[in-house]
């Protein structure tokens, strides 16, 4: 017998989990598994049912790109997710890692959109239609136990997104788009725990060329995906993590620092 997975009740299943802050079995291990196809039909009820109850969607989330941490995490391609204004904020105040599931943390660089791009583009079409970037924490939570799981699965439980923090959005003149492309290839990352390093990255860790290249992947995966909805003006987008993904406690505080981009560093304390 060929048993394929309801749909609808998994999305409410992994909706009922994160309002409860509980853990529950992979999808993939159950009868019938769960494909990547499947998984993503499984994100796009999950977004119309947050949407119903009054999140406004602010774009998107792109993870795993940074191919580091694939074998860690026995995945083998980046994936994404949607993110809300409930989950979006700029950094300030103290950040609750208690309102997460095995909270980890994430420095990476995000984008705002000035217009939809196109699939293929080149890295110099491609910041023609950013209007800002920033700095961000992207704050990732697991409803599996001990981060043991599969693409599939990760692309049904919201994306790993929990909240991105972030710092101010630079605006991006088209005087300084030719100096951006290089830099956002070349620049370098340290992530500090208590001012202690704690782990560092580079913009080729990012499927080997940058923010840039992860925001074309993003676009080119999202033309073969009809019932899923593009990107738009407004949007921002996150890129994926530059370090490797850390555990995080409250009363810890993290700084990143971006060497080779003119972002300030950013920080953040957790309770």
């Amino acid at each position: 017998m060929n048993l394929v997975p309801d749909i609808a009740e998994l999305a409410t299943e992994i909706l009922r989990s994160r309002s409860e802050q509980r853990q529950i079995p992979l999808m993939t291990t159950r009868p019938g598994g769960l494909s990547l196809d499947q998984a993503y039909r499984v994100s796009v009820l999950i977004e119309d049912a947050r949407t119903r109850q009054g999140e406004r969607p602010l774009g998107r989330k792109i993870g795993f790109t940074n191919r580091t941490i694939w074998k860690e995490f026995n995945v083998s391609a980046p994936i994404f997710g949607t993110m809300y204004d409930t989950t979006v904020r700029p950094l300030g105040a103290a950040f609750d890692a208690s309102s997460l599931m095995e909270p980890r943390i994430e420095p990476e660089i995000a984008f705002q959109l000035a217009a939809p791009p196109r699939p293929w583009m080149t890295p110099a079409e491609l910041i023609g239609c950013i209007s800002g970037v920033c700095a961000g924490f992207e704050m990732v939570q697991s409803i599996y136990k001990d981060w043991r799981f599969s693409g599939a699965d990760t692309v049904a439980a919201f994306g790993l997104h929990g909240a991105f923090l972030h710092g101010p959005v630079r605006d991006l003149p088209p005087a300084e788009r030719p100096d951006w492309i290089a830099r956002l290839s070349t620049f370098r990352t340290t992530l500090r725990r208590n001012g202690t390093v704690a782990d560092q990255g580079h913009a080729t860790n990012v499927l080997g060329g940058g923010p840039l290249v992860a925001l074309g992947h993003l676009v080119d995966l999202l033309a073969g995906m009809p019932d899923t909805a593009p990107l738009k003006a407004g949007d921002i987008v996150t890129t994926g993590t530059l370090t490797r993904a850390l555990p995080v406690c409250p009363g810890e505080a993290w700084q990143a620092r971006f060497d080779g981009l003119p972002l300030a560093a950013i920080e953040i304390e957790l309770v």
